[in-house]
């Protein structure tokens, strides 16, 4: 797998259609688990093209809600972007949005991820240190179990993604704390840039 875009023009892409902070932020995190995934599953090679699919999945979501997952390919194509990424980013939205399944292990683990780097996301910024570093994955047990905490955030697809996996819960749960672990400083600093470069026009 590699991609025919490269991280700097998928975030310029990404940032074309996203103006949000919030939503540029979860790309990044999701760009930054899946990379970390990579690695730990055994597709360092592939890096790149996890990451890519991270950082834009939701390249449609904030102008186009109605429509996430259906507008993106247009987009997509529009930027260069092949065929097989574009079912990769597409596919985490399988059963939601759109029909396309995840089968490869990398469109599993996006599955999965996604929906879980939000919950552990709205989670660590009710933590005094407002952080994954400190998170445990029994105090995430205790979010993922109240329903009202977070209730944009699926469970059922979170349970869905560790079952396609092969993987308990609570190991789900604890790869992904480390994986949003390993990408957290770098996504502060990328964030604090982002905004400093807006107000300065």
């Amino acid at each position: 797998m590699k991609s025919k875009i490269s991280r700097e023009e998928a975030f310029a892409l990404l940032q074309k259609y996203n103006k949000e902070p919030f939503h540029i932020q979860h790309g990044l995190t999701v760009e930054g688990a899946m990379r970390w995934y990579a690695n730990e599953l055994g597709y360092g090679e592939e890096e790149d093209y996890w990451g890519i699919v991270g950082l834009l999945h939701d390249i449609d979501f904030e102008l186009y809600p109605e429509e996430h997952c259906v507008k993106a390919p247009e987009l997509l194509r529009e930027a260069g972007v092949g065929e097989d990424m574009i079912y990769s980013i597409c596919s985490h939205g399988y059963g939601i949005c759109c029909e396309l399944e995840p089968k490869h292990e990398m469109e599993k683990v996006l599955f999965a991820a996604d929906e879980l780097t939000g919950l552990i996301g709205a989670a660590a910024r009710m933590r005094p240190s407002k952080s994954v570093m400190d998170m445990e994955v029994s105090s995430l047990k205790k979010k993922f179990k109240d329903k009202r905490f977070a209730a944009g955030c699926s469970r059922d697809v979170i349970r869905q993604g560790a079952e396609r996996l092969g993987w308990e819960l609570n190991d789900l749960f604890e790869k992904t704390i480390l994986a949003m672990r390993s990408c957290e400083s770098q996504i502060n600093d990328e964030m604090k840039n982002l905004l400093l470069n807006e107000d300065e026009f």
